[in-house]
């Protein structure tokens, strides 16, 4: 039988789990009404109030840091939600920090972090960071989760995604369409994930006997691959297949294409990489790899329940599968980019 926890008690009485908190502590904070809801709650559902655990957590601030480098990118917004999910149902608060991909930023943060007493952190590393960073909250003895990223040379407790299934489900498609010159957009920050994936995407067309057409490095914003475009479309041997390192930059260059007339899918494929919900908002649809952010998010605070739950178990790895998802914007070849 599933074990009956405070957040069932609240829902039971309609309150919230701060306010049942306050309740099974006595807190002269609540009225007498509430309170009798919430003990009526305990009785009904038989909640035992675990006295050692609550010492635990006293002696704990109940809050983590979470820090995440592009907040503009609707991906970061899944992740984070993920964490949250599972963090505000074990009682903990985040605190949260965008480090627009800065190790400066990210570094300052964490400093008010400890000035506060945070528990801990799950960081989605700034692209540049060093292993500094990680080994000095390892010596500090604060819990830390790396998370869709991870510092070279380091060893924590990771959550995050095989690029491998989805990447070659995604050049097989163009394969099997009859691409052969396929460009990668990549992104300008350097960082484990960014490797990792351009690493893949070479796996992937080599096994197929191909070598991509070009690499190319754009900043990850939409604006900076729809002014790309041109420049990219007008070169002596033209791609007839483009893929991304994310959907910002597909996004961007979706709409670049369009503004050329140049139509996704019909006249050259276009694919993406996290599917975020954008990708089927637009006109055609945009084919992506979807990368399941929010499952992400939520391994990610699991592993830090565990790591204060468990401060010398040995670290763990999760990372969820990634999948090609078929949208109109990837298609046959054409005979005008010299195919």
């Amino acid at each position: 039988m599933k074990r009956v926890t405070l957040l069932d008690v609240a829902r039971h009485a309609g309150v919230s789990r701060a306010t049942a908190s306050l309740v099974v502590r006595n807190s002269p904070l609540v009225s007498s009404a509430t309170r009798e809801a919430v003990e009526k709650a305990i009785a009904e559902l038989g909640y035992v109030y675990n006295l050692g655990a609550a010492r635990m957590r006293a002696s704990r601030s109940q809050t983590v840091g979470v820090i995440i480098p592009n907040l503009t990118n609707p991906f970061f917004a899944v992740l984070l939600s993920g964490i949250e999910s599972v963090l505000e149902k074990a009682g903990f608060a985040v605190i949260l920090a965008n480090s627009y991909d800065s190790p400066v930023k990210q570094d300052m943060f964490v400093g008010r972090a400890r000035e506060h007493g945070v528990d801990g952190l799950i960081v989605c590393p700034a692209a540049g960071t060093e292993k500094r960073f990680i080994e000095d909250a390892l010596k500090w003895g604060m819990p830390i989760i790396q998370t869709l990223r991870a510092v070279p040379g380091t060893v924590t407790d990771y959550s995050g995604m095989d690029q491998h299934d989805g990447m070659h489900e995604a050049v097989n498609c163009l394969y099997e369409f009859g691409h052969r010159k396929i460009g990668y957009i990549a992104s300008t920050l350097y960082h484990s994930a960014h490797t990792e994936r351009l690493a893949k995407f070479r796996e992937a067309m080599s096994a197929r006997g191909l070598e991509p057409l070009f690499v190319r490095h754009l900043e990850s914003t939409h604006q900076a691959a729809r002014m790309a475009v041109p420049e990219i479309m007008n070169q002596r041997i033209r791609p007839t297949a483009l893929l991304c390192h994310n959907d910002v930059l597909a996004l961007g260059l979706h709409r670049g294409l369009c503004d050329l007339g140049v139509m996704p899918g019909r006249d050259v494929s276009l694919i993406g990489f996290d599917n975020v919900a954008e990708t089927d908002l637009v006109i055609p649809g945009l084919a992506s790899v979807a990368t399941e952010p929010f499952k992400v998010g939520e391994s990610a605070a699991n592993l830090f329940l565990r790591r204060i739950q468990q401060p010398d178990a040995e670290f763990l790895t999760k990372v969820e599968p990634t999948y090609f998802v078929q949208r109109g914007s990837c298609g046959p070849v054409r005979d005008f980019a010299d195919a």
